[in-house]
């Protein structure tokens, strides 16, 4: 699965190639808007927003505003975000997870990356300009050219971070345009009482055989890292959710698919302040996090929307307050004097959550196997219902959901499932509806991209099949992304290594033919925590890999109206095995837990070299080790049949001695630029 968050790197170098191929005229096309006719053609999917932008306009002359600027983002940084936070979603009608949207009085444009170009011109009705881009300097221009000097541009400061916040600054610095903060929300204002309530179910703890550690060890854990620190913070200031979350080993479901609840964090090396609404905690909860009360492991609870004034007061005393900037608003940031700030990109506690302990891999390794049984068992069900014509891409959907929440530890989808047939596989982040939702059919490919939350791990998984006929083109397609998986997912490297650094190992055999795709390569993923955690993948902004990190590989090649090819797995870093060793810390490789054969019949062995199949061959002996006896321990003896039938080990001699050749040649060559590049 694709976060929003993970953009940056490859999208922004390479949206212009994302597709290999032109798009088709707008004209030939019924599923996206053409605002070049007389009247515009609008598809049934776009919204009318002509009354909500007329509202928010009217907003703004209220409040001297010339251009207002809306997120796709809530305060707390959160990818996924609740209803209640989806402004952006309700003021234009897109539903992306990624965007930026400026307002001004006779204009509005959204902005976001090539993964929702296509869902946008869907979605949008003509109000809208769609802006290819999500550099902020591309807003800056926009709006210098929409603003007249002297005008003023306004925004929530509790809804951008500070890296952003300043990104605007530097964008409008000079021009004589005023970036003015103001703390009552336009948008919320012209929602009104139609804006959905606050989260108001239960806040619970975790249990203890599902986590890590008790939350004791972690405070513990972080206040060492804060006498150790150079600068020593008397405070770590906690902002993003699943950093509370993980960090008091509490859950809750304000988020879709997220176990996270709405708060903030305020440990010092004295005292615990959680801001959070304290009614909603269970008994249990409660207990546990005042068990040690009074004293330096007692938590005090504090009003949630008390967060800003507290830290305004512990601000004022002879303090340093260490943060993240990633997930800190500009609305808290501003309250703390520039002295006593020590700013990072990620908090202590971000970092900490990043690395699993022993036991944390073991129950991710567990989850991954339960969650194997659930998507074989919708492989095996798609491959009888489809040739029927019975199965279009919501029933799938709900089909696999139904499947996950059958398993033991179960606590539903990690995220809204990706099921896409044929043209609709091209958007790398559609979602099916009822009531719009192709019918899946043996002559087109399938693109299936889900997961599972599970007490003991988040699961995130992609298969791209084919019931058919494929076309010489789709299995080339997909045997070159499967290249790429392999090869990123055997590859040895050096200990602090950035992702970014081994990246393109897994474009290199699409870019031998002239082929790419514009997402990012993978992203960490939580125990039982977010789909997409941060800081771990292969972004510019990306931490180095570590031993105990999760992260998935997930290559892809789409083909605009055509067709669409993902696979996606979540490995490990694990110390290599190597013959030698250099330095003090040990190489390091990725041990592959996701445990599901991909589609024969897409693959041409003849591109694989002999190392490709001998890694298939092993990593199809695993998944008979790990889930064939579970699949009998549920007695789904079909689904262990399909199995044994589906991880058959290929033939070595079907890969070519010039495929073998030329491949360790060509990645030779990559890893010594790409190590050139890491010692420079």
């Amino acid at each position: 699965m694709h976060p929003a968050q993970w953009t940056a790197a490859w999208v922004l170098l390479l949206h212009g190639c994302a597709v290999g191929q032109p798009p088709q005229a707008a004209s030939a096309r019924t599923d996206i808007r053409d605002c070049s006719t007389d009247p515009p053609y609008l598809p049934p999917t776009a919204t009318n927003t002509t009354a909500r932008l007329a509202a928010l306009r009217d907003t703004m002359r209220a409040h001297s505003v010339d251009a207002y600027i809306v997120p796709s983002t809530d305060a707390h940084m959160s990818e996924y975000i609740a209803e209640r936070d989806s402004r952006l979603g309700w003021l234009t009608g897109f539903t992306g997870s990624a965007g930026t949207v400026v307002v001004t009085q006779d204009k509005a444009a959204l902005w976001t990356d090539s993964r929702y170009w296509t869902q946008a011109e869907r979605q949008l009705d003509c109000n809208w300009e769609l802006q290819r881009t999500i550099w902020i300097e591309s807003i800056g221009l926009w709006i210098l050219e929409a603003v007249p000097v002297g005008g003023n541009i306004s925004l929530d400061p509790f809804l951008f971070s500070i890296d952003t916040w300043n990104s605007y600054s530097r964008a409008l610095h000079g021009s004589g345009r005023t970036l003015l903060p103001i703390e009552t929300n336009l948008v919320d204002q012209v929602w009104g009482d139609q804006r959905p309530p606050p989260a108001s179910s239960e806040i619970y703890s975790l249990p203890a055989a599902f986590t890590g550690s008790s939350w004791q060890e972690k405070v513990t854990g972080i206040r060492q890292q804060m006498e150790q620190h150079v600068r020593r913070p008397t405070a770590v200031l906690l902002s993003g959710l699943e950093e509370t979350a993980w960090l008091f080993n509490l859950r809750g479901d304000d988020i879709p698919y997220n176990p996270v609840f709405y708060s903030y964090t305020l440990l010092t090396n004295t005292s615990i302040s959680l801001f959070v609404d304290a009614q909603r905690l269970s008994a249990a909860a409660r207990q546990s996090l005042q068990a040690g009360c009074p004293g330096p492991l007692c938590v005090e609870l504090q009003d949630y929307e008390q967060a800003r004034a507290h830290l305004r007061r512990y601000a004022q005393g002879n303090v340093t307050i260490w943060l993240g900037t990633e997930y800190t608003t500009y609305g808290l940031y501003g309250v703390i004097p520039q002295e006593k700030l020590l700013e990072d990109s990620y908090s202590p506690v971000m970092l900490a959550k990043a690395v699993k302990n022993a036991k944390e891999q073991d129950l991710l390794r567990a989850a991954h196997v339960r969650d194997a049984v659930a998507v074989i068992q919708y492989l095996l069900w798609l491959e009888k219902m489809v040739p029927q014509g019975q199965v279009d891409e919501f029933s799938g959907a709900e089909h696999i959901d139904m499947l996950r929440r059958a398993q033991k530890n179960s606590c539903g989808p990690s995220f809204q499932s990706i099921s896409a047939s044929g043209l609709n596989a091209a958007l790398a982040h559609y979602s099916p509806s009822n009531g719009s939702s192709r019918k899946l059919s043996v002559d087109e490919m399938y693109l299936s991209d889900t997961g599972g939350q599970y007490l003991d791990g988040t699961t995130d998984i992609t298969r791209t099949v084919h019931w058919g006929v494929p076309t010489p083109l789709q299995k080339e397609a997909y045997t070159r992304v499967l290249m790429g998986n392999i090869d990123l997912s055997r590859l040895v490297f050096p200990p602090n290594t950035a992702g970014r650094t081994v990246e393109s190992f897994a474009r290199r055999a699409l870019w031998d033919v002239g082929l790419n795709y514009g997402h990012g390569t993978g992203h960490g993923i939580g125990n039982f925590l977010s789909v997409h955690e941060w800081p771990v993948g292969f972004q510019s902004n990306n931490v180095p890999l570590m031993a105990g990190m999760f992260t998935s590989i997930e290559p892809g090649y789409y083909r605009d109206g055509e067709f669409g090819i993902r696979i996606e797995d979540v490995a490990l870093v694990v110390e290599a095995q190597t013959k030698h060793q250099s330095g003090e810390k040990p190489f390091l490789t990725f041990e592959v837990v996701s445990l599901v054969p991909y589609d024969r019949k897409l693959i041409d062995l003849s591109l694989l070299s002999p190392e490709q199949v001998r890694y298939l061959n092993a990593y199809y002996e695993t998944i008979r080790a790990r889930v064939g006896p579970e699949l009998q321990r549920q007695q789904l003896e079909e689904e262990y049949r399909w199995l044994q039938k589906n991880t058959e080990p290929f033939p070595l001699g079907s890969a070519t001695a010039a495929t073998a050749t030329l491949g360790t040649l060509a990645l030779a060559s990559l890893l010594s630029a790409l190590l050139t590049g890491l010692q420079g």
